[in-house]
């Protein structure tokens, strides 16, 4: 098997940095994923779930998020709707499915 590499920028183009383009990089966020702090949250929440339900923990976090929805308590499920999302996606696009099919 062969293997290929690619250089992240050609060798013909050579990158020149002044000052003020090192000032105007350093200022600049280096994560573009939005909102960094508030995934990481989210994150870390699902993780501790995990930690105490294990496999089970994007199943359960579904469940709580429509039983709040449930009892009309919109910021609860959309908070364990988040939660099963970092957990298992496709489990949280079928809840999210549900849960606007029945109006909530």
């Amino acid at each position: 098997m062969t293997i290929r590499y690619a250089a992240a920028r050609p060798a013909a183009a050579p990158v020149t940095l002044t000052r003020a383009g090192l000032a105007r990089i350093s200022r600049t966020p280096a994560n573009d994923n939005g909102d960094g702090v508030q995934r990481d949250q989210v994150l870390r929440n699902a993780l501790l779930h995990f930690a105490e339900h294990g496999l089970r923990a994007a199943e359960d976090a579904g469940e709580r998020a429509a039983a709040a929805a449930a009892a009309g308590d919109a910021t609860s499920s959309a908070h364990w709707l988040e939660i099963c999302r970092a957990l298992d996606a496709r489990r949280a696009r079928g809840v999210a499915g549900r849960l606007v099919r029945r109006g909530r």
